[in-house]
């Protein structure tokens, strides 16, 4: 068991000197850290990994004794004195291939290979580049001096400002207080492109010479327009001189908020302004705007303990919809967010046994794992979006002011942010938004006319099997009827006769208008019937909402797949993307429910060809100049549900795009490319056009064309083909190791690839672990075989593979959530089969 006493308790930094001496050419580098703080005890930790620690001695240069804790990732020294200390830490490391710590990023330029070096410090991976105590809530100042190989030209950057260069070394500025694992440095030949706000702070973008100076450009207008937002919003200044957003070759997570030097993935921040998809810019800017809220709510606030991550995290996720919806209205973002955030919360917190947003936690290896996407960012974004809702925009900003005043430069709970927002509002949010922080889960509020009375009653949701232990939320219902609370604090409540409340009302009864709370509705036949009837008349989200509801509640067994499959149609036409997004969600839901090659199979892909060929006539495959952002986004939907449904015609349209552009693909639509070459790869490929494509991948530093081949290339039926990706799963030449899921799942997900790929990571799980174990992202692999796997075969194989792996420290909650999703899809697939595969027949017939 690891000790639990954080390090901070004994000892409290309050400065750091920090040289660094970094040799490129043989990985390794040396350091000197003087700490300077406060010791309660003469016996005191301070964390150190993968160091070689050399020497410690005191500010008058006395050595101090010291042991290593290596499993505790600890340096024990024993201190001559308690009260104010200084001493020094002199160690040597090697840089590694980890994608933590301090880093080297590959990439190819003109047909030479280059690096730039980059770091990479949350959660624990500060000290794996200098002692320190490496807790969130032991903030201190920095000073930064680095000394490397330099070439002439080269450009090095740190969260502060250079102050100096003497030597072949570069001092940078004192840093404000700050947490460890908001460190960051990066060097190497660069290029950037540098703006300045209304406040003066100076705006920069920066990456690899590998790409298109264009690239750049998107990325730092909205930087720009964000920090300028934020200033507004927040109604606190930027605290910083400058704020660098930089590209890394390779880089593991998305992106992260160092603050003042913000690193990427390169698809994350870099895009073509020419030709690159709505979704995709979406994307960009939702990321670069979430780190940016970062600078205030995780850097100058930053959370006291990770069981706090929630409060970083989930305020972010929220804070980049209201800062893109701000910053580019036309793009609607709100209704990406319901597309996207909601469902995954609502899937992900409806397995019995998920974690909480706010989760306690102290094991190194676990606190990564708290990062789950569609709990603490999803979920906790919703939750947010709930109580913006419930106090409103005025008293978000005056509460959040005073946040930022009380805990500027220091750490705070999530205690501290309710009550701010509850003196701001005079609503006491904490009380409110507790049920939702500590519970895992969701209700199900059930609306039924029960003896003529319109009842409401709540009880936990769950996709399969769950324990219902009697929770109850205090939920914002947000109804349409006045008759019907502002909360529901009750297990269940009568609002009045039915009879009357319609008339007097004159519309359906709804609940959770606007979707902002997290809950879904399940209504009895009588209000279904009666919302149903005028169902295309409510707006966008109106409809997402009823379908998302419906999807739910067939996946948790409350009601049949096969009552949803004959509403389809009736939202077929609609204009609204995502009424399209969430008719197709459900759509290719149906697929778990078919064998390939199976006389369902060819139905369901005649149900796709009637639910999709005249918006596809309608749209067809080009864009108009006159179009809405609506088409835009619903054309995707319509082409890709279409050669599913192995259209002729739409066939062949993506095979004459295909053979008109074949010298130019990249340059094809990025709205369409991805189907245009998944098409090709699917019904017209040969083995040299695939090796093409594939060497296509390897050469390119675009993003979002990357992407668009690597979707096409893992849709290949031949078996012979198969092999040849699985062969480059583990060639970071061609599949970087950041990119290896996406690889990984596209093949999984393939029908004719699927044994090929379960075979291939249970064969070398070690070498994965090696690559990218310890890393946020690696339990993901295992989430992935969960979103696919159906059989019962499959789980039986999956519960062999992973149960002996179940107490390996960061992997147990993985293994256990995702355990139980593919039960659950098991389950339901046996019970619904014929009922759903009838459904269907009847729809087309």
């Amino acid at each position: 068991m690891v000790d639990s006493t954080h390090f901070y308790r004994a000892f409290q930094p309050d400065h750091y000197d920090i040289f660094l001496t970094i040799d490129r050419q043989k990985k390794l580098f040396s350091g000197q850290t003087q700490i300077s703080g406060q010791a309660r005890s003469q016996a005191i930790s301070i964390h150190a990994k993968f160091l070689t620690i050399k020497s410690v001695r005191s500010d008058d240069d006395q050595a101090l004794p010291f042991e290593l804790d290596s499993k505790n990732d600890a340096i024990r020294i024993h201190l001559a004195k308690t009260g104010a200390v200084t001493f020094q830490i002199d160690y040597e490391a090697k840089l590694t291939d980890s994608m933590m710590g301090i880093y080297p990023s590959y990439y190819e330029l003109d047909g030479v290979k280059k690096q730039i070096i980059g770091t990479q410090f949350e959660t624990t991976f500060a000290r794996q580049a200098f002692p320190c105590v490496d807790e969130p809530e032991a903030k201190a100042t920095f000073d930064l001096a680095i000394k490397f190989d330099e070439q002439a030209g080269e450009t090095i950057l740190a969260n502060m400002p250079e102050s100096r260069f003497e030597n072949g070394v570069h001092y940078f500025q004192r840093t404000v207080r700050m947490s460890t694992y908001l460190i960051a440095f990066a060097f190497g030949d660069l290029q950037s492109k540098l703006t300045t706000t209304k406040s003066g702070v100076q705006i920069g973008v920066f990456a690899t010479k590998a790409h298109k100076a264009k690239e750049l450009d998107f990325a730092l207008d909205i930087a720009k327009r964000s920090i300028e937002f934020y200033e507004d919003f927040y109604q606190t200044p930027y605290p910083l001189a400058h704020s660098w957003q930089l590209a890394l070759p390779d880089f593991s997570a998305g992106a992260m908020e160092n603050w003042g030097l913000v690193t990427y993935r390169e698809a994350y921040l870099l895009l073509d302004p020419d030709n690159t998809a709505l979704t995709r810019k979406q994307l960009v800017a939702t990321v670069v705007a979430h780190e940016l809220a970062h600078q205030w709510f995780g850097d100058l606030v930053t959370m006291k303990w990770w069981d706090d991550l929630w409060l970083n995290e989930s305020f972010a996720n929220m804070m980049e919809y209201v800062a893109v919806n701000a910053l580019e209205p036309k793009w609607d973002i709100w209704q990406t967010f319901q597309a996207s955030e909601v469902p995954a919360a609502l899937q992900r917190d409806a397995t019995d046994g998920v974690q909480s947003v706010h989760v306690n936690v102290e094991d190194p290896a676990e606190i990564d794992s708290l990062f789950d996407g569609a709990i603490v960012y999803a979920k906790g974004a919703r939750m947010l979006v709930m109580v913006r809702a419930m106090i409103g925009d005025a008293a978000l900003r005056k509460g959040l002011k005073a946040y930022f005043a009380a805990h500027k430069y220091a750490n705070a709970t999530g205690a501290d942010l309710w009550s701010a927002l509850g003196d701001a509002s005079q609503i006491d949010v904490g009380s409110v938004m507790n049920s939702w922080l500590e519970q895992p889960g969701y209700p199900v509020v059930e609306a039924s006319v029960i003896d003529g009375q319109l009842t409401i009653s709540q009880q936990q949701f769950f996709i399969g099997a769950g324990k219902e232990i009697g929770r109850q939320w205090q939920i914002p219902l947000n109804a349409n009827y006045a008759q019907a609370p502002s909360l529901l604090t009750e297990k269940s409540s009568q609002l009045g006769d039915y009879a009357q409340l319609r008339a007097e009302n004159k519309l359906p009864f709804r609940l959770n208008v606007g979707n902002d709370s997290h809950f879904i509705v399940k209504y009895d036949e009588t209000l279904l019937a009666d919302i149903l009837k005028n169902v295309t008349e409510l707006d966008a989200i109106s409809q997402l909402q009823i379908l998302q509801d419906l999807r739910l509640l067939a996946e948790g067994q409350e009601i049949s797949y096969a009552e949803i499959v004959p509403l389809l149609s009736r939202f077929s036409q609609s204009r609204f993307a995502v009424v399209n997004m969430a008719l197709f969600v459900i759509a290719n839901n149906l697929k778990k429910f078919v064998e390939p090659d199976s006389l369902e199979e060819k139905q369901l892909r005649q149900l796709f060809d009637r639910l999709s060929s005249s918006q596809v006539v309608r749209l067809g495959w080009s864009s108009a100049t006159d179009e809405s952002i609506d088409d835009q986004l619903t054309r995707p939907y319509v082409l890709s549900a279409s050669l599913f449904a192995k259209n002729p015609n739409t066939i062949k349209g993506a095979h004459d795009l295909f053979e008109k552009n074949r010298q130019q693909l990249s340059s094809l639509s990025a709205d369409i490319r991805l189907f245009v070459l998944r098409n090709e790869i699917q019904n017209f490929s040969d083995p040299d056009l695939f090796k093409q494509l594939l060497e296509d991948y390897r050469q390119s530093s675009d993003g979002s064309y990357k992407a668009d081949l690597t979707a096409a290339l893992t849709a290949t039926t031949d078996p012979v083909l198969i092999k040849l990706l699985i062969d480059k799963f583990e060639d970071a030449d061609t599949i970087k190791p950041q990119d290896l899921r996406a690889w990984f799942r596209g093949v999984l997900a393939n029908d004719k690839g699927q044994q090929a790929a379960w075979d291939w990571i249970r064969q070398d799980w070690q070498w994965l672990e090696e690559t990218v174990g310890g890393d946020m992202e690696f339990t993901t692999f295992i989430t992935v075989i969960a979103i696919i796997f159906k059989t019962a075969q499959r789980l039986s194989e999956f519960k062999a593979f992973f149960e002996p792996k179940i107490n390996v420290a960061g992997l147990t909650r993985e293994i256990t959530m995702d355990t139980r999703v593919i039960e659950n899809r098991v389950a339901l697939v046996e019970k619904e089969h014929a009922a759903v595969n009838q459904a269907v027949s009847q729809q087309i017939n």
